[in-house]
């Protein structure tokens, strides 16, 4: 039987793509139960000190904190609007070209029209997804502010809490989308690229998601400014 360069995208897109679900799973299992040894667990933990001293302070300083809430925001809309941005270019190029590019000899792959629409639609299902996620971060962070601000009222503190931890879980949702989308962009060169590109990514994400500090124990006012116990390396604090 003849080996034929098409099936490469049989084999090693699909095993690219289940390593990069299988390492996210593996994270977010470790995010639901061992936040500290994660990244964004040990930020969680920063922010919900940030909280517990902007709403319990006793002279409160909304302007510093509703800075620090719209530059999320902001940053949360600019890549919203660049996800929305290549989705639109993407779906009006699938619209309105029949001359599809990236059908090179050079690529050793499937080449095919309809390969080439199957690389499309999936970075556009990408690029769609981040901007959904990046517009709930948006949301949730704008809520925040109107917690924050609210002048002579009882909060909860853990309202606050919820909403800008949302507000950054969303944020990280859509960097992943990003980052899956990259992953499929170099598919349009071909399966080799894309599948070295997963192994890379995953390694560079381990790195960058995994955290080996202890979590860092903040005091409060409740605790009269003294630092609580510290109890399994505070990972009873995220």
């Amino acid at each position: 039987m003849k080996f034929h360069k098409e099936y490469l995208d049989l084999i090693l897109v699909p095993c690219g793509l289940l390593i990069m679900f299988a390492y996210h799973l593996i994270l977010l299992h470790r995010y639901i139960n061992r936040p500290h040894t994660t990244v964004m667990g040990f930020e969680n933990n920063d922010k919900r000190a940030w909280v517990d001293r902007i709403m319990q302070a006793e002279k409160r300083d909304v302007s510093t904190a509703l800075s620090v809430i719209q530059c999320n925001t902001s940053a949360a809309t600019f890549l919203a609007s660049v996800s929305l941005t290549l989705s639109s270019l993407i779906g009006a190029w699938i619209a309105n070209n029949s001359n599809i590019f990236f059908q090179s000899q050079l690529i050793y792959g499937d080449t095919s029209a309809t390969t080439i629409s199957i690389k499309y639609i999936c970075l556009l299902t990408c690029f769609l997804l981040a901007f959904s996620c990046f517009i709930q971060s948006a949301r949730h962070f704008v809520h925040a502010n109107y917690l924050v601000s609210i002048p002579d009222s009882f909060v909860p503190i853990s309202s606050v809490e919820l909403a800008v931890i949302r507000g950054g879980d969303f944020w990280s949702l859509g960097l992943r989308a990003l980052y899956f989308a990259l992953n499929l962009l170099l598919w349009f060169f071909g399966p080799i690229p894309m599948f070295i590109c997963s192994l890379v990514m995953v390694m560079v994400l381990h790195y960058l998601d995994s955290n080996s500090r202890p979590l860092h124990l903040h005091p409060t006012r409740s605790q009269g400014g003294k630092f609580p116990m510290a109890k399994n390396n505070g990972t009873n604090n995220v």
